[in-house]
């Protein structure tokens, strides 16, 4: 990005994450820079976002990724579903030292960017993969080990739950990042399965309306069903 551009970027990240009462330091917000940076100059050459110039990328992508954060700060092994760009587990592992952060995508361009992010930041307790989520449900290395699953417009709450249940610890949580009609989602096949909590809130600066579902598994033998179950 051009000075003035990371001059808007700042600014806005700044105004808009002290608006939500999260306190940056200057290497995250170095950071944040830096993920913004590669991810508009590597955005000419691979498709990775729609949302382009410097206050909407901090507005849409770094803001809304970490206006989760006060719900997700004390989950230590957290898997991102469907990252693209690295929305919303990069910025929130800048927050979270000791957080082990996943960042899982079926697009072999946007996993080899954020490799490439995760080697210019030089932040231990992440890593990038390539493949399908259906093909981790039985990998011993991903099966049953996260506290929880992140997802943002990734899919539907019911194709999400199936797809993200088996990767959770027995106690682990489903974050569904969504719009402000997310409860539509909600099945009656999904209340029986799952304990449900949903938060609305506002995004600052553009006052743009989020809720964000949360999806707790009331016994262990939910972890582990089929799609069509839920429906």
């Amino acid at each position: 990005m051009k000075e003035q551009d990371v001059r808007m970027f700042c600014e806005t990240l700044c105004l808009g994450s002290r608006q939500m009462g999260i306190s940056l330091t200057q290497k995250q917000i170095d950071q944040m820079v830096c993920h913004a940076t590669q991810l508009e100059k590597w955005n000419k050459k691979t498709n990775l976002t729609a949302i382009t110039g410097p206050a909407a990328i901090a507005q849409k992508h770094f803001l809304d990724a970490i206006a989760v954060q006060p719900f997700v700060h004390q989950d230590k092994t957290i898997l991102d579903l469907g990252s693209g760009g690295g929305f919303p587990g990069l910025p929130l592992k800048l927050l979270n030292e000791n957080m082990d952060m996943v960042l899982v995508d079926a697009s072999r361009k946007k996993v080899n960017f954020l490799k490439h992010v995760i080697r210019l930041l030089g932040t231990g307790g992440i890593e990038a993969i390539h493949g399908r989520v259906e093909s981790f449900h039985q990998d011993p290395d991903f099966a049953g080990r996260f506290d929880a699953v992140l997802a943002r417009g990734f899919a539907g709450l019911s194709s999400l739950a199936s797809l993200a249940a088996p990767l959770l610890h027995p106690k682990g949580t489903i974050y569904a990042l969504k719009g402000p009609t997310a409860t539509r989602e909600i099945t009656s096949s999904l209340e029986t399965r799952f304990i449900i909590q949903c938060d609305h809130y506002t995004l600052p600066l553009e006052e743009a309306r989020r809720c964000l579902v949360r999806l707790t598994p009331k016994t262990k033998q939910f972890l582990n069903y089929t799609i069509q179950e839920l429906f």
